[in-house]
């Protein structure tokens, strides 16, 4: 099968996120199918954007055709955003008969996160006779609703409604990493009988050596200075709600255990200011570390926590990969997250807690600190186990094959 995967923002191992798309279509290139994926040369996500002349040039990554398009280059989520997504989408309309016949795709997959690429894949699924696939990552225009309070009259808002609600009746597969999303489908007023649930998963057998890095050390020495502890690792975002994991600090009253926060985002500043002002001496804010390092990272960690703020948004599911990390490194796990799913709950392999709640997380890292070394091994082992049963790459990109066939 020739698969033509259009995600704006799709990354690699060499590049950094986003890493979906690369990992499913390394997969299904082992399976023997060709893969191209059409993504934009500059993408805030990355550690290292590729460096192209061309306006649109080829690049072979582990058998993946990737097709760079030449975008300007932006930072925050100004004009300049708007810019860079709008001169993709344009040079994807322009080159839409070129892609459609030197690729021959049968299964063309719109997979940015916002809808409007929806448009180009329809242009060239209907040039070269092929099916037409629409994936779901967050729920657009919707989350910008919910998060951002944007109203549903807003200019901006009408043109991504337009493009969810015409990805909705014009493809021949709603593939979705939300496990309820089908319930918006319904909502908009479409039948579901289309809809598929594929997550987010995690790469087996690839651990790597890497270089020692800061943040390692200074894990090792807490854990040599007899420390338990309690630890984040991630993007630094409002979504995350990491104040609760300040103020869970503030209200511990054992002193041997540190609250551990690893990474980089738009609040770190903020958090330490708020953590200096609320003097809290029981939390480390550390440097993000390199991907092949994070293993290291976690199996220093007593507990891993994860929260994210009260959405209604979150009642058609979540996927978050940190949490499927956190669950393979057999850690025992806090979720501080109220949403239609539970993984955590469904593996038994932590305590679910409610949202912006520092008092239930407290108890809860009391709890599981005070179980035997036995009891917190199984803890870890159950969502190793269930991860490994439900979130593999492999099993995954089989599943989503199933549905493109």
């Amino acid at each position: 099968m020739n698969i033509l995967l259009i995600n704006h923002y799709a990354g690699s191992d060499y590049h950094g996120m986003e890493f979906r798309p690369y990992y499913m279509a390394r997969e299904w290139v082992n399976m023997g199918h060709n893969v191209t994926i059409l993504a934009a040369d500059f993408s805030h996500l990355r550690k290292k954007n590729p460096e192209i002349k061309e306006n649109i040039q080829e690049e072979i990554i582990d058998g993946i055709t990737y097709v760079w398009v030449k975008t300007p280059e932006y930072h925050g989520n100004g004009v300049g955003r708007i810019k860079n997504i709008s001169t993709f989408m344009y040079k994807l309309r322009m080159n839409y008969k070129r892609i459609a016949d030197k690729y021959k795709p049968n299964a063309v997959i719109a997979s940015s996160t916002y809808p409007l690429d929806i448009y180009p894949a329809h242009r060239i699924a209907k040039r070269a006779k092929a099916k037409l696939f629409f994936e779901i990552h967050d729920l657009w225009p919707l989350t910008p609703m919910e998060i951002g309070g944007y109203s549903k009259n807003n200019p901006a808002i009408v043109i991504l409604q337009r493009a969810e609600d015409f990805a909705f009746k014009y493809s021949d597969k709603i593939i979705s990493i939300l496990p309820n999303a089908d319930r918006h489908m319904k909502n908009r007023g479409f039948n579901t009988h289309n809809y598929v649930h594929v997550p987010n998963g995690i790469i087996v057998g690839e651990k790597k050596k890497a270089p020692m890095e800061k943040t390692i050390e200074t894990l090792q020495e807490l854990k040599e200075q007899g420390y338990f502890l309690v630890g984040y690792t991630g993007n630094h975002s409002p979504a995350n709600v990491l104040d609760t994991m300040i103020d869970a600090a503030k209200i511990t009253n054992d002193e041997k255990i540190k609250y551990v926060m690893v990474g980089n985002g738009n609040v770190k500043n903020q958090l330490m200011e708020y953590a200096k002002t609320n003097n809290v001496n029981n939390v480390e804010f550390l440097d993000p570390v390199l991907k092949d390092n994070m293993d290291n990272v976690l199996e220093l960690l007593d507990i891993c926590y994860i929260g994210l703020k009260k959405q209604n948004l979150f009642n058609y599911g979540v996927s978050p990969n940190k949490l499927f990390d956190y669950m393979m490194a057999g850690r025992p796990v806090i979720y501080a997250v109220e949403a239609s799913n539970d993984p955590v709950k469904d593996s038994n392999c932590g305590i679910t807690v409610p949202a912006e709640d520092p008092e239930a997380v407290v108890n809860a890292v009391m709890e599981i600190k005070g179980l035997s070394e036995e009891e917190k091994n199984r803890m870890g082992q159950n969502g190793k186990d269930y991860v490994l049963e439900n979130h593999t790459y492999h099993g995954l990109a089989v599943k989503f094959l199933d549905a493109l066939k």
